[in-house]
């Protein structure tokens, strides 16, 4: 892969999104949250009037579905920006999110979107080892439950734990570090930080 991508997975609330546009304006690369463009899908099926558990019909209206190539949350001309961290949609996310074909979507557009950016900072939940498993750096955040929630205080810790036990157990590619993934605690540990050491390694790697 010539293009340079950042891959950076965790669960929700592990600074995902904090460290990702760090990294995009120290390196000046577009980010791209995956998770909101399934957020975006699910808000779509659920205008829509379907059942996200049902896994047909939210299949067929995915690879229906015409999605912005450079703006995932658009979809079939529809802006679902704004719904993206509904009660609705934080529900029904992992549902559509672990419809493997409704994954086949959206990872063929994300690989689309990087390759149209000519590379990214990408976050997400399976960047490392689906999405782009050659990556040029793979980090996976993580952090204290009670730092998580405080974090995520709008969506609650009952509902961040659902969400990575589904995540965590679904068959379809399950949160879970790369082989290579740089783990990284980000409970304590600043952001400035972390940029530091991925600029550290991107530095050794090209001298090397």
């Amino acid at each position: 892969m010539t293009m340079l991508v950042i891959a950076i997975d965790g669960p929700a609330g592990s600074g995902k999104s904090t460290v990702a546009a760090a990294l995009s304006e120290a390196l000046d690369l577009q980010t791209l949250d995956t998770g909101a463009t399934y957020r975006a899908m699910a808000a779509a099926v659920l205008s829509h009037g379907i059942d996200p558990s049902d896994v047909e019909a939210v299949a067929r209206f995915a690879e229906r579905a015409t999605i912005d190539p450079l703006c995932g949350y658009v979809i079939d001309d529809q802006d679902f920006s704004s719904q993206l961290r509904t009660d609705e949609v934080n529900h029904a996310v992992s549902l559509v999110a672990a419809n493997q074909r409704v994954r086949t979507v959206l990872v063929a557009w994300q690989r689309s979107w990087c390759e149209l950016q000519g590379g990214g900072v990408v976050e997400g939940r399976d960047i490392g080892t689906v999405v782009f498993p050659e990556a040029t750096i793979k980090l996976f955040l993580t952090a204290h439950p009670d730092e998580r929630a405080r974090r995520r205080a709008e969506e609650g810790m009952a509902s961040i734990q659902r969400r990575d036990q589904i995540d965590m157990t679904r068959q379809a590619s399950p949160l879970k570090p790369a082989d290579d993934a740089w783990e990284i605690d980000t409970t304590d540990l600043p952001v400035g930080d972390i940029v530091s050491l991925v600029l550290k390694r991107l530095d050794a790697g090209t001298k090397g």
